[in-house]
Formats: structure tokens, C-alpha cells, sequence
């Protein structure tokens, strides 16, 4: 099988191309920078090409007709879609990355909003989405989710076999802006003590970039028009992860779990939730997916990845 991967070189397009290389794919990934390129891909045969996302001949040459899945992560505007649709018509399977950022509670609150969400537990890809926008800046805070739900309606609107996949708070070798990076380092540095917010009992669901390979592997077979959620199959809290990460650079300090009256301003991290983000995955279960570990086994990756830069 011969795939393409459009922004390859990070967490999950790094994490994919991995994968897909090893079960014997001929891989290509695009990006912007070949300095950018992981140096383990190239030597498992993955072959780099620096094309922009906006140059769609270009991508379109190298998907041709001999590829079976296009794997999009560059996907931010409608328009990205919709100028791809020819690309994505020639292959067997598409995959789109969207992120559980799409997703409303019953009162129309979501996790880029000015109040806190309080989603059911699990979120089922059933749950409402913020209304579609196009034109707006997918790269802010309040544009992100809606052009994400945009891009989606196109691509699942075009009648073609493409795939959307919902992502929780990605981890991973090369992650762009790792989360556990300033546990890392603070260990690292012989610290002695960290605080965690909310007695760190808050539940952010974790999405291991290897598990979200595992997920495109999957559907790389079972071509449709879908939505999956992607998601690690614990759910651990906020402490947990720290002690994860605690355990995992042999640090032997001490958590401070500082209750409900302690400063705000103490104690944050990327965890924090006001009540619980849990996506359900029994969708991707259904049709053979399988996790390729835990969460917390899993975040060894970019623990150990950090540690080593």
C-alpha cells in the first residue's frame, strides 16, 4: 500500500508514518522544513517532500493514482477541502484530523469558550458541534473549532471515503508543544516539590499520537464516510499523569495538591477541567481497532523524547 501523509513530521503524522512504514507502506510526507523531519523516518524508509499545504497540483502529483490513503492533518479551512477533493477522489481511503474542540454541551458551552463545558461521560461523535464558519482565523482560539466543524461538513459532504478523526489533548514524540514538557524539565532540574490545581483530581482525556496511528491503520482498510473519536483507553487524572511522568524520570520529590481555596493562579496545568472530558471510542472499537497501549504507558514517548533534547 502506498500512503501520504500531509504534515507528517509531527506527533501524529510522525506517529503514522511510523506505523504504516513498519506493516510494510511506502510512505511519503509532506511538510515545510526538511529540518523539520524526524531523522528516525527516513531510516525507516518514509520519504520526505517539502510541499506546501496550498500547493494542490503539487500534492496532487504525488498522491496520483497509485495511492491507497491520503492522511490530511493540514486540513484547517473549508476551502482546504474543497480544493483537495480531486486528491482525496483518487484514493482508496482518506483520513482528516479534526479535534474534540467541536464539541457543545446542552447549553452550548465548549472547551474554547468563556465558561466551562460539562460534557456527558463519554462524549459520543452524536454530541452537537459549534455551528460551521468559514473565513474566519483557524488559528485563534475562538476560529479553531468552527472551521474545523466547516472542514468536516465538506469532506463528509462530498460523498467520497473520508474519514474523520476527532482527537482528545495529543501526546507524543515530536509534538509541537509537548504538555508534559514542563514537568519534565522541572524534574529534571531537581526540583522538590510541584502543586497541582484541583488536588489534581481533573480528567482532560489524553489522545496518544500512536494510538491515533493505530486508529488511521485501521480505517486505511475499512474505507468510509465517518466520524471516530480518538482517545486513549484510560482516562487518567491529573495526578496520575504527573506521577507517570514522576516515575518515569526517577524523580522522588513531592506533589502539593492544593485544594479548591488555594490562589488560582497556583498550582495550573494543562489538565485542569472544571468537570470531566471523556470521549467515547467504542465507535473505532467496532470496526477492529485496537489501542496500541494505555495512556499513561504511552506517554513514556514523549517523556523520554523531551528528556533526551
Amino acid at each position: 500500500m502506498r500512503a501520504v501523509i500531509l504534515g507528517g513530521t509531527g506527533a501524529i503524522g510522525g506517529a503514522a508514518a511510523a506505523r504504516l512504514a513498519a506493516s510494510g507502506c511506502e510512505v511519503e510526507v509532506t511538510g515545510r522544513n526538511p529540518a523539520s523531519m524526524p531523522a528516525e523516518l527516513p531510516a525507516r524508509g518514509v520519504h520526505f517532500h517539502s510541499i506546501e499545504r496550498s500547493d494542490v497540483e503539487a500534492i496532487g502529483r504525488l498522491v496520483g493514482d497509485d495511492s491507497a490513503l491520503l492522511v490530511d492533518l493540514l486540513a484547517y479551512r473549508a476551502a482546504d477541502v474543497r480544493a483537495l477533493l480531486p486528491a482525496m477522489g483518487s484514493v482508496g481511503s482518506t483520513v482528516i484530523i479534526s479535534t474534540r474542540a467541536v464539541y457543545v454541551d446542552a447549553d452550548g458551552r465548549h472547551v474554547n469558550g468563556h465558561d466551562a463545558p460539562r460534557f456527558p461521560v463519554p462524549i459520543t461523535e452524536s454530541m452537537p458541534t459549534v455551528r460551521p464558519a468559514d473565513g474566519v482565523d483557524p488559528f485563534s482560539r475562538e476560529g479553531y473549532a468552527p472551521s474545523k466543524v466547516a472542514v468536516e461538513q465538506v469532506a463528509l459532504g462530498s460523498g467520497l471515503p473520508i474519514t474523520v478523526i476527532r482527537p482528545s489533548k495529543v501526546h507524543g514524540r515530536w509534538a509541537r508543544n509537548p504538555r508534559t514538557r514542563s514537568f519534565v524539565e522541572s524534574m529534571m532540574r531537581g526540583e522538590q516539590k510541584i502543586e497541582l490545581a484541583a488536588r489534581g483530581e481533573s480528567i482532560d482525556h489524553l489522545t496518544a499520537a500512536s494510538n491515533t496511528a493505530a486508529l488511521i491503520a485501521t480505517v486505511a482498510t475499512l474505507p468510509g464516510a465517518r466520524i471516530l473519536n480518538s482517545a486513549d483507553p484510560d482516562a487518567p487524572s491529573a495526578e496520575q499523569i504527573v506521577r507517570a511522568i514522576a516515575l518515569r524520570v526517577g524523580w522522588n520529590g513531592a506533589l502539593d495538591l492544593l485544594g479548591g481555596a488555594a490562589d488560582p493562579l497556583r498550582g495550573r496545568h494543562p489538565w485542569m477541567t472544571a468537570h470531566p472530558i471523556v470521549l467515547d471510542t467504542s465507535a473505532s472499537t467496532r470496526l477492529g481497532y485496537a489501542p496500541a497501549g494505555t495512556g499513561l504507558a504511552l506517554l513514556a514517548e514523549e517523556i523520554d523524547w523531551i528528556a533526551a533534547q
